[in-house]
């Protein structure tokens, strides 16, 4: 696989500049060109075996992190607990709730989104004419009859042919399990080592954001537990899930 050009500003990077993302042709969302031509590639060659593949999110702005972000922090968007349950967030301390949100959410500026290397990734097909509505919960993916389970099981076989694995194919200590979470390999490998607690360090303390002080005095804790902590291979455990649907 021929390496694709890569040259990213730390604004680029961190998602406060999109000019290093594309439209992709007949889908929503934006994603690196590179990225874009390898999920063309894949996308033909799982139609050409009756898998309908589409992107529930491409590129993700810092401004909308930051929105969720601090919509969570301040209990405008409910709370969850690793199961799922709710949680009240008059009653966590900051550290508890840096670790509600981290679990589910990315820290604005961190999130691989704002590359244009990683995509979250559905089956249509199941939800058009139906009032069935799209979770992003692991159910959906990984129970034999989950929406997506069909597309789910080809990806595990066939997203690595196209450059793509699974950064969160499974919990390990940091973000959520998420089998929809596609990341493209060439790119996401070269830009992970740029994010260093240091620039993450700058952005935040030049951000209007939510428990700002909380988030600079654990930077380094969120970055290895949260940024660092990925799964590099495509293993998954043979339990499908430990989450509620919500």
């Amino acid at each position: 696989m021929t390496m694709p050009q890569l040259s990213l500003s730390v604004q680029q990077l961190c998602g406060q500049d999109q000019s290093h993302v594309v439209a992709i042709p007949a889908e929503n969302g934006l994603l690196h060109p590179s990225t874009v031509s390898a999920y063309l590639e894949m996308r033909a060659a799982a139609k050409s075996q009756g898998i309908i593949l589409a992107i529930a999110s491409g590129f993700r702005s810092f401004e909308r992190q930051l929105s969720i972000w601090n919509r969570k922090w301040s209990g405008a968007l409910m709370l969850r607990d690793q199961s799922g349950r709710e949680l009240d967030v008059t009653a966590l301390t900051d550290d508890e709730k840096l670790a509600a949100i981290l679990h589910w959410s990315a820290l604005p500026g961190s999130s691989r989104h704002h590359w244009g290397t990683d995509l979250d990734v559905y089956d249509p097909t199941e939800f058009t004419n139906t009032d069935r509505q799209l979770q992003l919960v692991p159910s959906e993916y990984c129970d034999p009859q989950g929406p997506c389970f069909s597309l789910w099981q080809w990806l595990t076989e066939h997203a690595s042919e196209f450059g793509f694995f699974f950064p969160y194919a499974r919990y390990q200590g940091g973000v959520a399990q998420e089998p929809w979470h596609l990341s493209y390999r060439p790119l996401s490998c070269r830009l992970l080592p740029q994010l260093t607690p240091a620039v993450l360090k700058q952005i935040i303390a030049s951000t209007d954001i939510a428990g700002q002080s909380a988030i600079l005095a654990s930077i380094d804790q969120i970055h290895q537990q949260y940024i660092d902590n990925i799964c590099e291979d495509n293993g998954w455990t043979n339990t499908w899930c430990g989450y509620s649907s919500f």
